[in-house]
């Protein structure tokens, strides 16, 4: 499956507006459900100081940074899960995603037609969530009716995996019965490799997108949330789930100002010294398991994306894949060790140069340089 994050929730509520925002493209975007048919998708520079003050100490002729993919999948509405408003479709484009971004109305305009015909957060999560829940219900009686079918004329080891998965689905099923999401099901790790080929809906991690307008940004900034944005963060506090506060207007409005200066003074306005969209990012960023590791020198200055846990030569193939075959090792130091003492050769002075060999777990901000012999 893609390495990216879908973008999902009740027609109108936002979600192409910030896509737009996100990708800095012109996503689709009209007063009325349905607008957005094929997903729209865009691949999104992670904002990463770490990778600027780096360029800063090196001066390399370039910069490249890590990047996530972006899906804007079409707005659901109740019912879905049995095809009202073509959400049989796009359900399945959500299956094809790594995360999901629920995005959720958190502003009062009398002009943006609601499905619902009023603003009520935690209603709008809880209809996505019920369909999401029905979809992922359905999916696993399928699955489950298949490998009841098979299991009298498979063979013993077959049986045994047929077992598990039952054992597995029977974990599931209770636990979206009860309203939950198959992510919070205590599973084996067999038994999670046993389903993993299902891609159920609610065993993505998700982060909830609170839209709001330019008072409820500038109420949230200094701390006064409002009791929108308030109701979406006690429910992602009671799952166990992320909440970003977005305003999705004067973000589409922000990425069109190319002077620095004067994006400074607009985030100011509304009491932010960064974008909102940064937060989303990052969340999408981690929730998906990836991690960021930096090479310098004078040509570029890059982030490589990773997946937490990776070793030394696993994360040098996304370099090239030859690399991780005839890996040798690496020459690693710590971001906020180039912080601290200024330059590569302090480093070194200070012992904070290391030499990592095959076993390393690759951390989130190493500069690593990696040695590896020729290609056979």
């Amino acid at each position: 499956m893609a390495v990216n994050c879908g973008i999902v929730g009740l027609p109108n509520v936002g979600k192409s507006t910030i896509f737009s925002a996100l990708s800095s493209s012109r996503a689709e975007v009209a007063n009325y459900p349905f607008c957005t048919i094929n997903p729209n998708v865009g691949v999104v520079n992670v904002v990463d100081e770490r990778l600027d003050n780096l360029a800063e100490v090196f001066k390399p002729k370039r910069k490249i940074p890590a990047a996530v993919e972006f899906v804007d999948i079409a707005g659901l509405v109740k019912g879905a899960s049995e095809g009202e408003g073509l959400g049989n479709q796009f359900l399945s484009h959500i299956r094809e995603v790594g995360v999901v971004a629920h995005v959720i109305r958190c502003f009062d305009d009398p002009d943006i037609i609601h499905v619902a015909n009023k603003v009520d957060p935690d209603a709008d999560i809880e209809t996505i969530n019920v369909e999401l829940a029905l979809a992922d219900l359905e999916t696993l009686a399928k699955r489950r009716d298949k490998v009841e079918r098979s299991l009298k004329v498979q063979g013993k080891q077959e049986q045994k995996l047929a077992e598990t998965i039952l054992a597995a689905l029977g974990k599931i099923e209770a636990v979206l019965e009860k309203g939950g999401r198959a992510l919070s099901a205590v599973l084996s790790d067999d038994e999670k490799a046993a389903v993993y080929d299902c891609h159920f809906i609610t065993m993505k991690p998700q982060v909830y997108v609170c839209n709001v307008d330019e008072d409820g940004m500038k109420a949230f900034a200094s701390g006064r949330p409002s009791g929108y944005v308030v109701a979406v963060q006690r429910r992602a506090g009671a799952e166990g789930a992320e909440a970003v506060v977005i305003c999705g207007k004067f973000e589409a409005e922000l990425v069109g100002i190319e002077d620095a200066e004067e994006k400074k003074a607009f985030l100011a306005e509304i009491g932010l010294e960064k974008p909102g969209l940064s937060a989303l990012i990052h969340a999408a960023y981690h929730l998906l398991g990836l991690r960021t590791f930096f090479t310098v020198g004078a040509d570029e200055c890059k982030a490589w994306t990773i997946h937490a846990g990776d070793t030394a030569p696993k994360a040098s193939s996304v370099i090239h894949t030859d690399f991780e075959k005839n890996f040798i090792k690496a020459e690693v130091y710590s971001y906020d060790d180039i912080v601290l003492y200024g330059s590569e050769a302090k480093i070194k002075e200070a012992g904070k140069f290391r030499i990592e060999g095959k076993e390393y777990i690759v951390q989130d901000g190493d500069v690593m340089f990696i040695r590896a012999g020729k290609a056979c």
